[in-house]
């Protein structure tokens, strides 16, 4: 081989060995709204580390894991561990959690009474209707004890356990993307954090009652139980889980969002 063939042959193996790796992309679920926007912080993060994390939005609760357990998705990143657990017991998806993101509170709101205590006997209350959030909710108003549950429903608590009920409060579980706009026809409602700031509620400022951080409802990046081990799964999560993202949380959510990690 001539002698300047044999230089060109070096150099392109030499900028073979320095070009940089193509990218490996995902697809990651998140509902509309914070979780998205978290994970577009996140996804920053992720690209500087050679992980392309390509976000597909979704308006409700159900169809991330759906699409997930259907290989439409790589990973998702929405839920807590009694939503994912609820979802898994009554579909039989093979998902796991693989790394804490962020904890949304959940809230009362009302636009007609500005305590709690103001709301009438018999008051229309909305709750969220998938079964993990409807317990989360009727357990926050045990809470300040303005209703009783039947001993040891927990996170399985629907309003056909509610055994003491003083107030007469009717609670109507409908989807949780519909929570806020129910406030026009209703006493007050309970309204996923993620839904409540995308209808302009701040759950600090704006509630009548306020969960307080509970670790059991942090949210969790999920993905189908065989893909749990592979690299990316570790970039995603370590990306998630960077200062940077914190950072982006306390600016954006202040009070109303918190890191989970």
């Amino acid at each position: 081989m001539p002698l300047k063939n044999v230089a060109l042959a070096l150099t392109l193996t030499v900028l073979g060995f320095l070009a940089p790796a193509q990218a490996e992309t995902i697809k990651v679920g998140a509902t509309a709204g914070p979780h998205a926007e978290v994970l577009e912080a996140a996804a920053k993060v992720a690209a500087r580390n050679g992980l392309d994390v390509r976000i597909i939005e979704f308006n409700d609760y159900i169809m991330p894991d759906a699409a997930l357990a259907a290989g439409d998705l790589d990973a998702n990143s929405y839920q807590h561990l009694p939503f994912l657990e609820s979802q898994i017991a009554a579909r039989g998806y093979k998902l796991v959690p693989v790394g804490r993101t962020v904890l949304f509170p959940i809230a009362v709101y009302s636009k007609k009474y500005k305590r709690l205590e103001d709301l009438p006997r018999g008051a229309q209350i909305t709750i969220p209707n998938d079964p993990a959030n409807e317990a989360r909710t009727l357990l926050l108003f045990q809470s300040v004890g303005l209703i009783r549950l039947r001993d040891g429903v927990g996170f399985k608590a629907t309003p056909l356990d509610i055994i003491e009920n003083p107030h007469g409060f009717r609670f109507r579980s409908i989807e949780a993307a519909q929570l806020a706009r129910s406030l026009d026809d209703v006493h007050a409602s309970a309204v996923n954090a993620n839904y409540a700031l995308l209808a302009g509620l701040n759950p600090q400022r704006d509630s009548i009652l306020l969960e307080k951080p509970q670790s059991q409802y942090v949210c969790e990046i999920v993905v189908r139980a065989e893909d749990k081990d592979k690299p990316w799964v570790r970039r995603l999560v370590a990306a998630y889980q960077s200062d940077e993202v914190k950072d982006f949380i306390n600016t954006r959510y202040p009070g109303a969002g918190f890191a989970g990690w």
